[in-house]
C-alpha cells in the first residue's frame, strides 16, 4: 500500500511520462529492498553467513553431521541414496 500511495503521489507531482517511470521504478525496487531486508534478517538466525537462511530459520545445522534419509513409499524401506535397494523403487520422501 505504500507504493501504491508513494507512486500515485509522484504521478501528480511529475508530468506525464516521468509520473509513470517514476512509478514503475518503485513498483519495481520497493519489494526487492523489502525481499532483501527480509533475507538479512533469516540470515541471521541461522549463525552463518553462507548458504540458505532456512536452514537456521527452521532450527536445523546445515552444516552439521546428519544427513537426510529417504522412506521409500512402495516398501516402506529406510535408506540413503537415489533408488531403494530393497525393491527398486525411486519413488520416496524425505525423513528427516
Amino acid at each position: 500500500m505504500a507504493s501504491l500511495g508513494i507512486s500515485i503521489g509522484l504521478q501528480l507531482l511529475l508530468p506525464f511520462p516521468f509520473g509513470i517511470g517514476a512509478a514503475l521504478a518503485i513498483f519495481i525496487a520497493f519489494p526487492l529492498l523489502l525481499r532483501r531486508r527480509y533475507m538479512g534478517r533469516l540470515r541471521g538466525y541461522g549463525g552463518s553467513s553462507q548458504g540458505s537462511g532456512a536452514g537456521g530459520f527452521f532450527g536445523m545445522n546445515s552444516g552439521g553431521g546428519s544427513s537426510v534419509k529417504y522412506v521409500c513409499l512402495v516398501c516402506n524401506n529406510r535408506y540413503k541414496g537415489g533408488s531403494c535397494p530393497r525393491c527398486g523403487s525411486k519413488v520416496k520422501r524425505a525423513d528427516f
